[in-house]
Parts: C-alpha cells; structure tokens; sequence
C-alpha cells in the first residue's frame, strides 16, 4: 500500500516547535480506509498550557478519539501543535475546546470529542469535554479511561 504523503512539510524534517497554537500548522494525509468506520485515538497525558492572568503553569491529560472521513491528521503536526500552547495563556475551556474545533475543521471527521482532564488549580481540577455530534453507532469507541481526581483519599 503506497501513502500519499505529497505536501507533507514537517514529515522526515527536523521542525522548530511552533511559537503559538495560532502559528502552528496542522497538516493532514489521506485516510487509508475512507468508508470505513473506525475510531482513533491521541492521548496527550502531559499537556502543558499558561494561565492566562497569573503565568502559571497548567497541566493536563487530553484524550481525542474522531471517526475519519477522508482525512487523517498527521501526528507530528498534532505533537508540534499541542506542544505550542505551552507558552500560551488559556483557560482551560479555551485550550480544550479549540483544540476540538480545530481538529474538526482540518478533518472533517465523522465525529470527534476530546475530553481535557486538568490537574487541579487551587485544590479544584477543572474537566472539558467537547464534541461534534452524537457518536455513531457500530464503531468501537472506548471509555476514554481517566479516573476522575480522587486527590489523597
């Protein structure tokens, strides 16, 4: 099975890490299986944005599953993207959300929902969950497998 992988920019390249989410470039390649339906999956277990009053930082496990359409995204693009909000000041709303929005928009996908568990911030963690419609019927998609915080006890 050959791969099209024309147009493909950061690929095989050593690539700089991106200096905002807004400047990073996603990029995407052919779904090799279009019409079939199957889940994937990216787990982000150290996810790191800025607060956006105080400069300090925010940590969090994301979790993004999408049906594709006739797009797959490309990971290192997605490693360099999500590496870009590091020096980014967001809520967690925001960053969780416009992740989703973004990935829905470059793919098209038949679904997607991220869930952005966030380690807590003045005792409390803060849990985000976004996604594009209901899921389908007739494809595997697994509980996202993060405990809710438990804290010490």
């Amino acid at each position: 099975m050959s791969h099209d992988v024309s147009g493909l920019t950061m690929l095989g390249q050593q690539t700089a890490l991106p200096t905002s989410p807004e400047t990073a470039v996603l990029e995407r390649v052919p779904n090799p299986h279009p019409g079939t339906p199957y889940c994937v999956r990216f787990v982000q277990p150290e996810f790191t944005s800025l607060c956006p009053l105080t400069g300090q930082p925010d940590f969090a496990h994301l979790v993004i599953d999408y049906i594709p359409g006739d797009w797959l995204v490309e990971s290192k693009s997605l490693k360099l993207y999500l590496g870009s909000f590091r020096n980014h000041g967001a809520f967690h709303e925001a960053c969780t959300v416009s992740i989703g929005k973004r990935l829905a928009e470059l793919l098209s996908p038949g679904w997607l929902r991220i869930g952005g568990y966030w380690y807590p911030r003045g005792g409390m963690p803060i849990d985000v969950f976004y996604q594009t419609g209901e899921a389908p019927k007739g494809v595997w998609i697994p509980d996202q497998g993060v405990a809710p915080y438990r804290g010490r006890g």
